[in-house]
């Protein structure tokens, strides 16, 4: 009976522990230099970022490591405004509370896209949000 009970803490204390962890608010990583046309958005995934074009709206995941499965994909390759509107900060990233997804801003006319980064290339996706 009393390991039952001991069981039943446990699974309740490890249950609550995990409901909290995941209930936090995304972290949002900001640079000091409004004037750099690339930036480095981190995820909640320690080994991955995302990095973004600011001037365009451009996106790679990039994926670091201490062994040898270092790589850059494309995520998207749309430049999302004409050249002659092309301005450096003038795309920025926000984190969602679901780690694989972000929302992209366009600072200037209010635009927003859903990012999805994935270790899988058919479940990556950048769509506009409407």
């Amino acid at each position: 009976m009393k390991a039952k009970i001991i069981t039943l803490i446990f699974v309740l204390f490890a249950t609550i522990s995990f409901a909290q962890s995941t209930s936090q608010p995304p972290i949002q990583n900001i640079s000091t230099d409004s004037a750099v046309v690339f930036r480095l958005f981190s995820t909640n995934n320690k080994f991955n970022f995302i990095k973004l074009n600011t001037r365009n709206g451009q996106m790679w995941q990039v994926q670091w490591s201490l062994k040898s499965s270092q790589f850059e994909y494309p995520l998207s390759l749309t430049t999302l405004t004409s050249k002659e509107d092309e301005k450096n900060g003038r795309f920025f990233l926000y984190p969602t509370t679901n780690m694989y997804n972000f929302v992209l801003l366009d600072q200037i006319d209010g635009r927003t896209w859903q990012v999805q980064w994935s270790f899988e290339e058919n479940k990556r996706m950048v769509i506009r949000i409407y």
